[in-house]
């Protein structure tokens, strides 16, 4: 899969408005500060379609972008602590209508490969498991880690989080390692209801 466009559609503060979409839709979720700007923007190939941010948990609505192919979805990072517990309810049951009320084709759940997944994490991963949601692990920073660091890190996210190893990808935003395999990812689940 190529990305040659990709532009923001809207941001959404509730469930009521919701984007309707008869695109494919791809969602990114992950704990505040993961990296799910980032790796929007390295999909996109632009520096700033999604605003990066050195202060974890900014994402505080879903933000739209049209891919083409493609609608993606960014949902609000979680796990952040530094903000009130209503500001928290209000994250968590955005969250919470959107998994349980819009067909997802493909949700990519982020982690950061230098730390071990957090009890949020795994909830996520529970949950998407609980509501049959398919999802693929990216496992981000791999920069971060030597060359010959990845792969058992990656052994051991898999382990904790009681996935496959071949259900995690490595991904840099910075020199963009792992790209072109999550490109494919996304390829597939787009084109899978094509061929139903």
């Amino acid at each position: 899969m190529k990305i040659t466009k990709a532009e923001f559609i809207t941001s959404v503060a509730s469930a009521n408005n919701f984007l309707a979409t008869d695109k494919p839709m791809i969602a990114v979720a992950g704990k505040s500060n993961v990296g799910k700007s980032s790796l929007i923007n390295m999909l996109a190939n632009q520096k700033k379609l999604a605003r990066t941010s050195v202060t974890p948990g900014r994402t505080r609505l879903i933000n739209y972008f049209d891919f083409g192919e493609f609608i993606l979805a960014d949902l609000p990072g979680y796990g952040f602590a530094k903000v009130s517990k209503e500001e928290k309810a209000k994250w968590s049951n955005l969250m919470e209508s959107f998994l349980a009320t819009q067909k997802i084709n493909l949700l990519l759940s982020l982690v950061d490969i230098r730390h071990d997944p957090t009890s949020d994490d795994k909830m996520m991963i529970n949950y998407l498991y609980h509501y049959a949601i398919p999802f693929t692990l990216v496992a981000t920073k791999a920069d971060k880690l030597g060359k010959s660091k990845i792969k058992p890190r990656v052994k051991e996210i898999a382990t904790e989080l009681r996935v496959g190893f071949a259900d995690i990808t490595a991904t840099s935003a910075e020199t963009g390692y792992g790209k072109e395999q999550l490109l494919d990812i996304i390829d597939k689940a787009v084109h899978l209801q094509e061929d139903i």
